[in-house]
């Protein structure tokens, strides 16, 4: 399920009211506490943060002109998704989380290779994301983003 949506306010208003607030706690958590530089906005159908093109010209290379993504949350059918690219990036940031997360939460973690899927919305670790969205400055992204997947 990807919510279409023209801004951020649009997609809030287009989640499901059952997760509503849920959502907009988990918004507000990343936003809180992301170094300063990211840039809102929605894409792909998510909300996401990215460094913006005045401060990466080159943007992401798998859609060029376009900000290169950092973290991204969703409103899946079953599921809210957690998207943080640093994990996906850099191994030792995903080994922390991964050991983490069982002192934040009483579930198994469900996670891909950069998503975490929430499918409880009560058990949801917002101290242990609010921690990880401040892991990594706009600079230390742009330097693991261009030692990985720039050629």
């Amino acid at each position: 399920m990807q919510i279409e949506s023209i801004s951020i306010d649009d997609y809030l208003s287009k989640i499901p009211e059952e997760r509503q607030d849920v959502f907009r706690k988990l918004f507000d958590t990343i936003n809180n506490n992301l170094p300063e530089g990211f840039s809102q906005g929605s894409s792909y159908g998510m909300i996401g943060w990215a460094v913006p093109l005045e401060t990466y010209p080159a943007g992401y290379h798998c859609t060029p002109g376009t900000p290169l993504p950092f973290i991204s949350i969703a409103s899946q059918k079953n599921f809210i998704a957690f998207y943080h690219m640093g994990m996906y990036a850099k191994p030792d940031l995903l080994d922390w989380f991964v050991e983490e997360f069982p002192k934040h939460s009483k579930r198994k973690l469900d996670m891909g290779k950069s998503c975490v899927r929430f499918k409880k919305m009560d058990d949801i670790p917002f101290e242990l994301l609010a921690e990880v969205s401040k892991k990594m400055t706009v600079q230390d992204w742009i330097d693991c983003y261009e030692a990985n997947f720039k050629k």
